[in-house]
């Protein structure tokens, strides 16, 4: 039979106090009703736990055998529904994050210290990937969460906005158009522009090289040779102009600056959750959702 754990606690209250009267106000019930209490543990356990009399309360053998043993066993109970409680609020486990590269400058680890400065319990790993494998990893259970740059494609998921941003270009700080507070988007059409491999992020590729579809002369646009090119020795000697998101700003290479483009759409990043989800998910969507509004990366 599973103990009475409400009468084990009485009991140990009881059993510091050695009286009924006392044990009873402590613990804020009716002497009769402790009295009934200790009578059901009894004669579930079998034994006699006291021995009364009129003036005193003591301990049998079994009643301090009980005394000793009850309260690590009570506290590892305690711990195993806080560790239960925990897990049902998504503040236990461990929580996998795939990420494009251009998420992964500020959005991501902003994210991450949230969800670890709030779960000591929580185990965060955030690797980088290919933004157009993120999505089919998050519905097949590969991934629990993904941040992506744009709507990605795909099923099985549930996405959340999570934050806009400016298009801009990056350009070299010697650039003439970095005197502009602001770039008109047919001027920065007039130069080599410089967009990733398509097959890199097809959705953001396509927003942002429609951006200049009306602009005439018709545009050239310059791919890197490789998708993530650190040198960037193109921009910096100020040959071609990159467009990108404003986030580009906390990542800056030497010689480079930023500058928005005037009328532009916003750049989307979108946090992607399994269709079915689960304590760990819904907690990431809360704090996503927090922090999003506590900087402000939703305003217009």
């Amino acid at each position: 039979m599973a103990p009475d754990t409400v009468s084990l606690r009485y009991f140990l209250v009881l059993a510091q106090e050695l009286n009924f009267t006392r044990a009873a106000a402590r613990i804020g019930i009716a002497q009769p009703a402790l009295s009934a209490r200790m009578r059901r543990l009894e004669s579930e356990l079998g034994t006699p736990l006291l021995v009364r009399n009129t003036r005193s309360v003591e301990l049998t053998a079994a009643g301090a055998a009980l005394a000793e043993a009850a309260p690590p066993a009570l506290a590892a109970l305690d711990r195993a529904w806080d560790t239960a409680r925990s897990a049902a609020a998504g503040e236990l486990g461990t929580l996998r994050i795939g990420y494009s590269l251009s998420a992964g400058a500020e959005t991501v680890p902003a994210l991450v210290d949230r969800l670890m400065g709030g779960a000591s319990g929580l185990e965060v790993g955030a690797v980088p990937m290919a933004t157009p494998e993120i999505t089919p990893a998050v519905a097949d259970g590969r991934l629990d969460a993904g941040i992506t740059r744009g709507e990605q494609p795909g099923r099985g998921v549930r996405r959340y906005l999570l934050r806009r941003l400016r298009i801009g270009v990056q350009l070299a700080e010697h650039h003439p158009l970095a005197e502009h507070p602001e770039i008109e988007i047919a001027d920065a059409a007039a130069y080599p522009l410089r967009l990733p491999d398509r097959a890199a992020n097809p959705a953001i590729h396509d927003q942002l090289s429609a951006l200049f579809q009306d602009a005439r002369p018709h545009p050239r646009f310059h791919t890197p040779a490789v998708s993530y090119d650190m040198s960037q020795r193109d921009l910096r000697d100020g040959v071609t102009l990159a467009p990108a998101g404003e986030a580009a700003v906390t990542v800056q290479p030497a010689g480079l600056t930023w500058r928005p483009l005037r009328g532009a759409p916003s750049l989307t990043i979108h946090l992607v959750l399994p269709r079915e989800q689960w304590p760990l998910h819904r907690r990431i969507r809360a704090v996503a959702r927090t922090l999003a509004q506590e900087l402000h990366w939703l305003s217009d």
